[in-house]
């Protein structure tokens, strides 16, 4: 029984810090950062990217610190402003 709580307590800590971010302060990061790629609302920019909206925050979270495909690593964007970031992507509209 105490393995089963510590699984679920230990499951919910992601979740947890997802909502604790701030997904309107997100959108200011997003604008400097994101926008000109990716489009005002993540649905893929100018310059044909792929669309994001609707990403989950984990995943934008990995691919801002790392790079995935041709994007590169944002190393600009970190603690408070990555976590932001990542819940505003999370919270637009595919």
């Amino acid at each position: 029984m105490k393995h089963i709580a510590m699984i679920l307590v230990l499951t919910s800590i992601p979740s947890a810090a997802v909502f604790a971010a701030d997904a309107a302060a997100g959108k200011t990061v997003f604008d400097a950062k994101c926008k000109m790629c990716h489009g005002a609302a993540g649905g893929g920019g100018v310059m044909d990217k792929k669309p994001i909206a609707g990403t989950e925050a984990a995943t934008v979270k990995a691919t801002v610190s790392n790079g995935k495909g041709k994007m590169k690593p944002q190393p600009a964007v970190t603690g408070d402003g990555l976590d932001n970031v990542a819940a505003y992507v999370a919270s637009l509209k595919k």
